[in-house]
């Protein structure tokens, strides 16, 4: 059973997440033949203030 866990900058619209769902599991499927049944996707919004680059908060960026 596939699983994917991917990480974001909190802000997206229930819209985007349903399409990063759905592309993930597609792409899974696709490269290595798992039924869609079997893929989960798991979506953590990050907030802006705990992610870094380059030693600077996204949220002191204007991310």
């Amino acid at each position: 059973m596939p699983f994917a866990q991917i990480y974001m900058l909190e802000g997206r619209t229930e819209a985007q997440k349903r399409a990063v769902i759905e592309k993930v599991t597609q792409a899974l499927t696709e490269a290595v033949g798992a039924p869609k049944e079997n893929v989960r996707v798991w979506i953590q919004d990050v907030p802006k203030e705990n992610w870094g680059i380059a030693g600077v908060s996204a949220k002191d960026l204007g991310r």
